[in-house]
């Protein structure tokens, strides 16, 4: 083996969730599209933009979508077209995040790393999964998450809507990005336990880490760095947050208010809807 090939970074598989978990979907029924994943941000579906940003980072090879439905397809053809030429593998979702999670890193060998996102990440940029990609390699981790401070987002788009979490060293949302080398994965199994919490984090800190951490979390006293060291010790993987400077990073499309700030964000136009950001304390 020469030099080159020794030095050449990892290259992550792609695995992008794509169902939807319910048929009165706000941005479904806003938009009129088939599902979620086929809403229009400024003329493109959503899922389309996230399959366009992920093809034109190096760091990725194969590219692995779990979701919509087959039998959707044909209400998006440019997705189907990339389905039919081999460009992206398909598979059905299960009935959870989670378990999808866990069909897809089934069709993707044990020692490829990967990477995982969301078909509702609109204004996700290969400059975004480049940054976050390098960092997570240089980690030495088993498994790395993508967050933004909350005051970058607040700085940038001072009326849009977050879900924070607020601790000691400040306010962060999560990207809806992840990286699991082969130990890594085994958090897959542990964020079953915790998916149904997402939206509840001191309910999921009490019943997933303990009492202990709770308290610490409710007087104020938990920083960043104990959270997810207490989840490594709990899980057994080693976990490391990603700082992203770009605020967009921060930014899906789970609301209405989100598609409307997507598409001025895209379209480069100013934006208004009510403020307070939604934050979890």
């Amino acid at each position: 083996m020469n030099d080159e090939s020794c030095s050449a970074p990892q290259r992550f598989a792609a695995l992008v969730l794509a169902a939807d978990r319910t048929n009165k979907d706000p941005i479904t029924q806003h938009t009129g599209a088939a599902c979620k994943a086929f809403a229009p941000v400024d003329g493109i579906p959503m899922v389309i933009r996230v399959l366009d940003t992920l093809a034109a980072c190096d760091l990725v090879t194969t590219i692995i979508l779990c979701g919509p439905p087959d039998s959707l397809h044909s209400h998006c053809p440019e997705l189907k077209q990339r389905v039919a030429s081999g460009q992206v593998i398909w598979i059905p979702n299960l009935d959870s995040p989670s378990r999808s999670a866990e069909s897809g890193l089934s069709q993707i060998p044990s020692d490829t790393p990967v990477l995982l996102t969301t078909a509702d990440h609109a204004l996700l940029t290969p400059d975004m999964v480049q940054s976050f990609l390098r960092d997570s390699l240089a980690t030495q981790c088993d498994a790395t998450v993508g967050l933004v401070r909350q005051q970058d987002i607040t700085a940038a788009f001072p009326v849009s809507k977050r879900t924070v979490i607020r601790l000691r060293d400040g306010g962060f949302c999560g990207c809806n990005l992840f990286t699991f080398n082969p130990q890594g994965r085994a958090l897959i199994r542990f964020w079953r336990q915790a998916e149904d919490l997402r939206k509840r984090p001191w309910r999921l800190i009490a019943e997933v880490l303990g009492f202990k951490m709770v308290l610490a979390y409710f007087f104020g006293f938990l920083t960043l760095q104990q959270g997810l060291q207490a989840v490594s010790e709990k899980s057994g993987v080693k976990i490391q947050g990603i700082m992203l400077d770009d605020p967009r990073a921060g930014i899906d499309v789970d609301k209405i208010e989100d598609l409307v700030l997507a598409e001025s964000i895209l379209k480069k136009k100013p934006y208004s809807f009510p403020s307070d950001t939604q934050s979890i304390e």
